[in-house]
């Protein structure tokens, strides 16, 4: 009997310290900042190729704390998610296909996709794998069990937040 209260109080006290979604969301923002910062010197030819996901065969896997911030961008612009694209481009690209409409809350896999157009020098792997580290920690502290199923594609959670 008084290990089955003391799991509940061990339960109990983990929920406290997890941190709100709010909280989780400012922590994500402050990596996502870091991110950027370690991608600062690097020019981006502003293509929007690295967003045509049927054409390059690959998409940014995003951990359940990046669908959540994805999902606030959307609702303070007051949008849906948006449904596929005819193109195969990401479907949070604008009208023309040239501009990602959620930039400030793009995900992580987003924000340090290195194509072999930047100019800048030698990708920083050391900064990006450091960071996709702590992405991975921030997400399983903020929903250990969303975070224990991984990560997943863009275009499933898109699907799934539909």
């Amino acid at each position: 009997m008084h290990e089955k209260g003391s799991a509940v109080r061990n339960d109990e006290a983990e929920e406290l310290r997890r941190p709100t979604r709010a909280q989780a969301l400012r922590r994500l923002a402050a990596l996502y900042r870091q991110a950027d910062a370690a991608y600062a010197r690097f020019s981006c030819p502003a293509s929007a190729e690295c967003c045509q996901l049927r054409r390059r065969g690959r998409q940014p896997w995003l951990w359940p704390v990046e669908s959540a911030a994805l999902e606030d961008a959307l609702r303070r612009q007051g949008r849906r998610v948006p449904e596929p694209r005819a193109d195969g481009g990401c479907p949070l690209l604008d009208e023309a296909g040239r501009r990602c409409t959620v930039y400030e809350d793009r995900p992580f896999g987003c924000r340090t996709y290195f194509c072999d157009r930047a100019s800048g020098g030698r990708h920083p792997l050391e900064a990006t794998n450091a960071l996709a580290a702590r992405l991975e920690a921030l997400a399983a502290e903020a929903d250990p069990a969303a975070a224990a199923a991984g990560p997943r594609p863009i275009l499933e959670w898109l699907e799934a937040a539909r």
